[in-house]
């Protein structure tokens, strides 16, 4: 009873004390995100509108134009060589701290890509503020942590939180960032995640809902030109078409996710030497977004305004006065091209809403062959929606997250089955076709690079259990273990165990642990945290049979 009553009261203590930090890495996250949000809207805005505008209005000085770019890709190429960190959208790092692979050092994951972001945008490239928002929320947290001094556990949930709250902002869609928490960064459910997330993004929300007006910041619905009235909930037919949309556009998915790769692949290879292959890989986005900048507006920024414009309350502008599909084709494909050379170059651009914008576009032509198929046009902004959620399912493999995302976007839950359909099948396509989640797939690839200079190290440990750590009382499953963590054995007395995720750990119980990491400093320092306390000094490298086995 005694032992119950002492558990009880160390995961209470727990649980406050995230509540409390997490809180406060909302506020901290909700004012720095929405200053963020509103410099990038307003920087998007004079790229369109003014800065290509003159160059629109005065071709005679275009050349300048394409200097002013190609300076722009040395400044930004420098400065990723300097700070790596800045490198793409800012999530695959994100969802690695996260997770405890690496800590990354949250003066650069807020000034640098704050800096690094908002200067893409104001260039007018194809680039989002969402993906970098989450870098900097997590950057937030991480500094929330290291204020107060609280340890290494407390660090990965207030990464987390604060990731949860900067896409949280960037969308006013709380449940999207709460969701992000569990399908994106931990892939997982504790009681801990579900706390410090709820805590940080409802502050944060309520700090951006009070600050956005006086910044030009709009409360509400992020999309607000999709209509759904007049049409019925469920309509056997419209399945139909939802199964024959999301089918191609799930294809179109796989596509895109193998000319990242690809892409990604052939800069690598390339022959130059590292700083010139740097500035290399990064001139090419910027240069192609001007040209693609005088084409159409629509191939700037993150994409808000073409989705927008493809709702029925919108106007879309037809370019070079082509037909419409034909301009819903010419923007797919320009902001296709230029998403997957933003992504394969690791430019400091989010791809969030990018990706969106693609699958609004697709989404939008397909509604109107559908329509030409006999379709009622009343169900046009539910497929695109739609199209919109299974496109993002496919490439990013976060079917909850785009579920959730596209209803809380539009704030309609009408056509909910409809978006589940479409979003399984893209899912179950991506899975035939053997795809992994985009951020994932980068990840890897950044935690490859960074094994050269720091080499994983391999090796068997013990551990104690006692009332210090979290531990005691819980399943193996609902521990938040260090990242490369794998329990192996249990002594319990005279009593050997091989445990599963429903073992329970019982206080005073050692635990045998095989490590598998580059911070090896950080992994123990989170082991004691949750555990207790070390039993074996230094820990024992796993012998090369094993390894090898």
């Amino acid at each position: 009873m005694k032992k119950g009553v002492k558990h009880f009261g160390k995961k209470a203590r727990l649980g406050a004390e995230i509540v409390a930090v997490g809180a406060l890495t909302g506020l901290f996250a909700g004012v720095v995100i929405t200053c963020f949000i509103a410099l990038c809207t307003l920087a998007e805005k004079f790229a369109r509108n003014d800065f290509y505008g003159f160059f629109r209005e005065n071709p005679a000085f275009i050349p300048l134009l394409f200097f002013a770019l190609f300076a722009g890709s040395i400044l930004i190429g420098t400065m990723m060589r300097f700070l790596p960190s800045v490198k793409g959208s800012g999530i695959p790092q994100t969802e690695g701290a996260t997770r405890g692979l690496f800590r990354f050092k949250w003066y650069e994951a807020i000034t640098g890509m704050f800096a690094a972001a908002l200067f893409t945008i104001f260039m007018g490239l194809n680039a989002g503020s969402e993906g970098p928002s989450i870098m900097i929320g997590g950057g937030c947290g991480s500094l929330t942590n290291d204020l107060l001094r609280r340890n290494a556990i407390v660090r990965r949930y207030q990464v987390t939180s604060g990731a949860c709250a900067g896409i949280s902002v960037a969308f006013n869609a709380p449940f999207t960032g709460m969701a992000f928490a569990f399908e994106e960064a931990h892939k997982r459910f504790t009681p801990e995640v579900f706390v410090s997330s709820f805590s940080s993004v409802v502050v944060a929300i309520i700090v951006r809902n009070l600050l956005g007006p006086l910044m030009g910041l709009k409360v509400g619905a992020f999309f607000t030109t999709f209509s759904f009235e007049g049409v019925e909930s469920f309509n056997l037919m419209f399945l139909v078409y939802v199964l024959f949309a999301a089918v191609i556009i799930a294809l179109c998915g796989v596509a895109f996710y193998y000319l990242i790769l690809l892409v990604k692949k052939m800069f690598e290879r390339s022959k130059l030497t590292k700083f010139a292959k740097g500035l290399f890989r990064v001139s090419i986005p910027f240069v192609l977004a001007g040209a693609l900048g005088l084409i159409t507006a629509y191939a700037m920024g993150g994409g808000h305004s073409f989705i927008e414009a493809v709702g029925s309350k919108g106007e879309l502008h037809t370019i070079f006065s082509s037909p419409v599909w034909a301009t819903l084709l010419i923007v797919v494909i320009l902001r296709l091209v230029s998403t997957v050379l933003n992504v394969g170059t690791g430019v400091p651009a989010g791809a969030f809403v990018p990706i969106l914008a693609i699958g609004a576009g697709i989404g939008a032509l397909l509604s109107l062959l559908c329509g030409a198929m006999g379709m009622d046009q009343a169900y046009s902004d539910a497929l695109i929606m739609i199209c919109m959620a299974t496109f993002f399912a496919t490439v990013v493999k976060s079917p909850i997250t785009g579920i959730v995302m596209v209803v809380e976007l539009t704030w309609s839950f009408t056509f909910l089955l409809p978006v589940v359909l479409g979003v399984a099948t893209g899912y179950l396509m991506g899975a035939l076709f053997r795809t992994e989640p985009i951020y994932d797939k980068l990840l890897d690839d950044m935690l490859e690079e960074m094994h050269k200079t720091h080499p994983v190290e391999q090796f068997i440990t013990k551990v104690r259990v006692t009332e210090k750590g979290h531990a005691a009382g819980r399943t193996l499953r609902d521990v938040l273990w260090p990242h490369g963590a794998l329990v192996v054995r249990i002594l319990r007395g005279e009593e050997e165990i091989s445990p599963d995720g429903n073992t329970h750990i019982n206080e005073g119980d050692i635990l045998v642990v095989r490590g598998k990491t580059a911070e090896k400093k950080d992994f123990l320092e989170s082991l004691v945290k949750t555990v207790g306390e070390l039993v074996e000094e230094e820990p024992a490298p796993v012998p090369q049979e094993e390894i090898k086995g």
